[in-house]
């Protein structure tokens, strides 16, 4: 049984989550945030939101773990703004479900 979502990135972008019931872990830095994320796929969580900017610094390992059916990991824009990365990483995730970009049309 999965414990439900998690919430990963910093705080200031993170914290209106826990309003909603999402479970939120702040991380301060890159070591914090790769540490936190590797214990929270180890976990029993099926869905792991992380900001652009922290998925930008442990990419390597957003990687890996992309290959499995659980988490799933989403990015989300955080308060210094959207960076494309999450929308990128859906345009990528249909294209390899279906083989072609039926969401964006192309548009970059």
């Amino acid at each position: 049984m999965y414990k439900g979502v998690a919430v990963i990135g910093d705080r200031d972008s993170i914290y209106g989550f826990s309003s909603i019931g999402l479970s939120i872990f702040p991380v301060s830095d890159r070591e914090d945030g790769l540490e936190k994320f590797r214990q929270l796929c180890r976990g029993d969580y099926a869905v792991i939101y992380i900001t652009e900017a922290l998925a930008a610094e442990i990419e390597e390992e957003i990687e890996k773990v992309s290959e499995s059916m659980c988490p799933a990991v989403i990015l989300i824009p955080g308060v210094f703004g959207n960076t494309g990365r999450g929308k990128a990483q859906v345009r990528k995730s249909v294209e390899k479900a279906v083989g072609s970009d039926i969401l964006f049309g192309g548009e970059k």
